[in-house]
C-alpha cells in the first residue's frame, strides 16, 4: 500500500465539524485514499454520485429527511459530488443540521464542484487536491535510491497510480486514460459536439510543452477562434489535466507581461496524447519532460506541505529567461532546470540587477530531491 501524503492532513481534520472536500482528476486514487482512512472506522455510509439513485437521494431532500436517511452513521462519503445538482446547498444543510456527521466529498471537475460549493460552504469546509502519485510518496514507499533509479521511467510514463502499480501495461493504461477518463467531465458538462477538437488542442499543447502558448496561434492552427481555445484550456485546467504558469513582470520594460506556459500534471498523460513512449535516451524532448516533471512535482509538494508561494516563469523580449520563479515572504527564488548536470547556466545579469534580493539555483538529476521533497520550511 502506497501511503499518500494527503492522508495525514485529512486525519488531522476529522471531527472538525467541517466538510472535507478532496478534488483531483479521475483515477488519481481519491476513493482508494478514503478507503484507507475509513475502512477501519464503523458506521460509514458510502455514496457515489455517478449513480442515479445516489443523486436522487439529494433531490428535494430537506434537513429532516437527511437526518432520517443518515441516522446511525458517523461519516458520510460522497464520491463524484459534482454530479449532484445544487450540491453546495445540500452539503450546507448537512454541516449545519447534522454537525455530528463527518461529511467527506470528492470531485473530479472543479468547474462544477467549486462553483457550487464556494458560497454555500464558506467557513464550513476544508479543501484539498489529490494529484497523481509523487516522487516523494514513492520515495517513502520503497526508498529514495530506488525511486531515483526509476526516474527515466517516470519521466516517460508518469505517476498515475494504476500506471505505477501495473508494470508492463503502462502504455495501454495511459491510452485508456487519455482517451476517455480525462475528458468525461468536460464532455458531460459542456456537451461538446466535436470532441476531436479538444483532443487536437491537447495534442498541440503537448507538443508545445515548456514553450510560451498563444491562444491566437493555437486557434489558427486548429481552426478555432481564440475564445474557444481559451475556454477549452480553462476546462482542461479545472479537470486537473493541465495548469498554467504566468510570466513574472515588475520592473523592466522588456519583460513579457501577458504570456503563459502550460504544463501537464502528469508526464505520462502528455506522452500518451502524442503517442510517444520512446526510451528517454532516444528522445529529443527530454528538456521539456524534465521541466514539466520538476514543476508539477513542486506543485504537489507545496500543496501537500501547505506552503503558500507565488509562482511564475520569467522572460524578456530579447530571450533572456528563467525557467521557474517563486516568491516567499517578499524574496524571489529562481531556478533553472537542466537534464545534463554538466551544464551550469548563469543567472541573467538583467534579472539580477533588477531584482537583487533573490536566490538562484540550477536543478539537475544530481540535486533535484530537495526541490521536490519539500525540506524547506516556511520562512
Amino acid at each position: 500500500m502506497i501511503e499518500r501524503l494527503l492522508k495525514q492532513l485529512l486525519l488531522q481534520k476529522l471531527g472538525s465539524r467541517k466538510a472535507l472536500i478532496i478534488q483531483g482528476a479521475r483515477q488519481t486514487g481519491k476513493t482508494t485514499l478514503l478507503h484507507q482512512i475509513f475502512n477501519q472506522i464503523p458506521h460509514v455510509l458510502w455514496l457515489n454520485a455517478d449513480e442515479a439513485d445516489t443523486r436522487a437521494i439529494f433531490e428535494n431532500s430537506s434537513s429532516t429527511r437527511m437526518k432520517a436517511l443518515f441516522a446511525g452513521y458517523d461519516v458520510l462519503v460522497v464520491d463524484e459530488a459534482q454530479r449532484i445538482r445544487e450540491v453546495g446547498l445540500k452539503f450546507k444543510l448537512i454541516t449545519d443540521q447534522i454537525p455530528q456527521l463527518q461529511l467527506v466529498a470528492t470531485g473530479s471537475s472543479a468547474f462544477e464542484l467549486a462553483n457550487q460549493i464556494q458560497e454555500p460552504l464558506t467557513g464550513r469546509k476544508w479543501e484539498y487536491q489529490l494529484y497523481p502519485l509523487s516522487f516523494e510518496e514513492m520515495a517513502r514507499h520503497h526508498g529514495a535510491m530506488e525511486e531515483k533509479r526509476l526516474l527515466p521511467h517516470r519521466l516517460v510514463f508518469g505517476y498515475y497510480p494504476e500506471v505505477v502499480t501495473s508494470a508492463g501495461n503502462e502504455k495501454e493504461i495511459l491510452r485508456q486514460l487519455s482517451d476517455s477518463y480525462l475528458y468525461k467531465d468536460i464532455l458531460m458538462w459542456e456537451n461538446i459536439k466535436k470532441p476531436e477538437k479538444l483532443v487536437h488542442l491537447m495534442q498541440a499543447l503537448a507538443f508545445q510543452l515548456g514553450n510560451e502558448v498563444s491562444y491566437s496561434e493555437l486557434g489558427k492552427t486548429l481552426r478555432m477562434d481564440h475564445q474557444t481555445v481559451e475556454k477549452y484550456i480553462q476546462l482542461l485546467e479545472k479537470t486537473y489535466v493541465i495548469f498554467r504558469l504566468g510570466a513574472f513582470s515588475r520592473n523592466l520594460r522588456k519583460e513579457l507581461k501577458c504570456s503563459r506556459k502550460i504544463y501537464f500534471y502528469d508526464n505520462g498523460i502528455r506522452n500518451a496524447l502524442i503517442a510517444s513512449f520512446n526510451l528517454l535516451e532516444m528522445r529529443s524532448d527530454i528538456g521539456s519532460l524534465w521541466e514539466n516533471f520538476l514543476i508539477s512535482e513542486r506543485i504537489k509538494a507545496l500543496h501537500y506541505h501547505r506552503l503558500w508561494v507565488n509562482s511564475w516563469f520569467w522572460r524578456t523580449q530579447d530571450q533572456q529567461e528563467i525557467d521557474y520563479l517563486e516568491e516567499r515572504d517578499g524574496k524571489l527564488h529562481a531556478w533553472e532546470f537542466k537534464w545534463n548536470p554538466n551544464l551550469r547556466p548563469r543567472l541573467s545579469k538583467t534579472f539580477a540587477k533588477a531584482y537583487p534580493d533573490h536566490e538562484f539555483n540550477v536543478i539537475t538529476p544530481d540535486n533535484f530531491e530537495d526541490f521536490i521533497c519539500m525540506d524547506i520550511q516556511p520562512s
